[in-house]
């Protein structure tokens, strides 16, 4: 592969002059409106919205939207524990240029035509290879996550290394999939990890250096510390869990950024961690300059299922009860829907939009209250959310032209095992047994939790399958996902019509992006190992 790397590097001296100079403007990271000629983020900007005031592609001539250019991946083959590459991340598009990611590997393409600019190989040493979600951009300097705990900064312009450093140990079965968040001069940047039952953490990291500026450990570090009375013993503690593996969201007015953390551990059995276990499941707010804790919630409390609170935590405003508020809304993965006060994490709704019987109710604080009956028992938990959460990872959307937010969700039935009933049980010491039987895509109110519409896929791999679709709205009155049949599909975000659909080899793998080169807007998808570029054609 060196080979390949010197012929494609050397290529780039002969690349014309708006592709020679990559830099990224720190004006294009801003809440809710980034500029037209760019996807700076993973989300697009810092809101989680995935919401594009694009207009160019509308409802009125998406019939006329086609294929521009296709990139396919090629010379890797079926990568370890995971078969066939996979495009889960959401490039980057920067002056004219695609960044996106799978394990091992980053690319640079031209964003014009498809064409490939250079290629960056990691050897790993270990780790899960079960998705990458993207690279972060700082100036002229980009930020990739090898699976097995190193992060790399790599020259934007030829895709030559920088510098690595060792953030997490794979050995302990840490490993890392996210994609960086940068805020300010901080690179933030998440773990994830369960098999050996260690402590979730949330790093600040060096644009420059990759040097740690901070370190935020997801459980407390000692007893008798913050949180700590939500945990039995420090044995506990230490065993937390709470990972941090999807990017999060930040508000530059309030100087918060707001991330999901994951389970607890052990896994699926809880005898040796009583109690609500701080601050996994949870979404935290924490000051991006010294890592400290400003507030936190916990969607699901002593959590027994496997559902990481991981998903996007997506910033808006709106006028509740007459008054303007700054508000963050979530669909968790326990199946509830959340919307609360981002200056201070009160709680607006608690709702669930799919089956949450594994709940008795709402605390004084919207958490929901577990109920013991329903966690995983030798004989067996029936519940009726699915296996793998009422959602995953796949990115949701927030339209403030309908103020609607859209998620693709599962309802259906699970039943939940433990193995280990001793006093210290270790990894996942149990595990699910996922009965759902129904994948769809629904639109939630956000000031009453209520599904507004919902379309029901035919297939049960669609939707909120794990590594499926995620969504994106634009002000061309149009909703972007993946649908039924391995198919790219277009609604209208108002009333869930099906506007357009388009048959692709295999389904949308990642969150869709929408952007304007030189007066034309296009729409990139991933599907499989392959990144499709969408524009308007004229058809005469």
């Amino acid at each position: 592969m060196k080979l390949a790397r010197i012929v494609i590097v050397a290529a780039l001296a002969a690349l014309p002059a708006w592709l020679s100079g990559q830099s990224l403007d720190p004006k294009a990271f801003t809440l809710f409106a980034q500029p037209p000629d760019v996807w700076p983020t993973y989300n697009g900007d810092y809101s989680g919205r995935r919401y594009s005031s694009l207009t160019q592609i509308n409802a009125s001539n998406i019939n006329s939207l086609a294929i521009a250019w296709m990139y396919r991946i090629t010379g890797i083959g079926p990568q370890r524990g995971v078969g066939e590459p996979t495009i889960k991340s959401t490039p980057l598009m920067v002056n004219g240029i695609l960044y996106f990611t799978i394990p091992d590997h980053v690319f640079a393409i031209n964003a014009r035509t498809g064409e490939p600019i250079w290629q960056y190989d990691w050897d790993d040493r270990g780790g899960h290879l079960v998705g990458q979600r993207g690279v972060a951009m700082y100036r002229d300097w980009l930020y990739f996550l090898g699976p097995d705990g190193w992060f790399i900064s790599l020259n934007a312009k030829d895709g030559k290394e920088r510098w690595r450093k060792k953030i997490a140990d794979e050995k302990r079965q840490y490993f890392t999939t996210t994609a960086a968040l940068v805020v300010k001069n901080h690179i933030i940047v998440g773990v994830g990890g369960d098999a050996m039952d260690v402590r979730g953490y949330l790093d600040a990291r060096d644009p420059e250096t990759g040097e740690l500026q901070w370190r935020w450990w997801s459980t407390p570090e000692k007893m008798g510390d913050s949180g700590s009375d939500t945990w039995p013993s420090q044995d506990a503690m230490d065993h937390g869990g709470g990972m941090t593996w999807m990017p999060g969201t930040y508000d530059p007015e309030l100087n918060l950024i707001y991330w999901g953390t994951g389970n607890a551990n052990p896994v699926f059995a809880g005898q040796s961690r009583k109690g609500a276990n701080l601050w996994t499941a949870s979404i935290v707010a924490l000051n991006p300059d010294t890592g400290k804790l400003v507030w936190y919630f916990q969607g699901s409390p002593h959590d027994t299922h496997d559902w990481d609170n991981v998903e996007t935590p997506v910033l808006f405003n709106a006028t509740i009860n007459g008054q303007p508020r700054k508000l963050l809304a979530q669909a968790a993965r326990c199946g509830y829907f959340f919307v609360l006060d981002r200056t201070n994490g009160k709680n607006l709704v608690s709702k669930g939009f799919v089956g949450v019987n594994w709940s008795k109710g709402i605390d004084e604080k919207g958490q929901p209250i577990p109920d013991p009956k329903k966690e995983p028992q030798i004989d067996g938990a029936l519940v009726n959310t699915p296996g793998g959460g009422g959602t995953n990872w796949p990115p949701p959307s927030y339209d403030p032209d309908t103020e609607l937010f859209y998620v693709n969700a599962r309802k259906g039935y699970s039943i939940g095992y433990v193995y280990d009933t001793s006093d210290k049980p270790e990894g996942y010491a149990g595990g699910g047994g996922g009965l759902w039987a129904q994948s769809l895509l629904e639109a939630i109110d956000v000031r009453t939790g209520n599904i507004k519409w919902s379309h029901e896929y035919n297939d049960l791999g669609a939707g909120g399958a794990p590594g499926n679709a995620g969504i994106l709205t634009t002000a061309g009155k149009l909703l972007v996902t993946g649908g039924s049949g391995s198919s790219l599909v277009v609604y209208d975000p108002a009333d869930g019509k099906i506007l357009w659909h388009f048959r692709l080899p295999r389904g949308v793998s990642n969150g869709p992006s929408t952007w304007v080169l030189d007066g034309q807007q296009y729409l990139i998808v991933g599907a499989g190992d392959t990144l499709y570029a969408f524009t308007l054609v004229n058809r005469g």
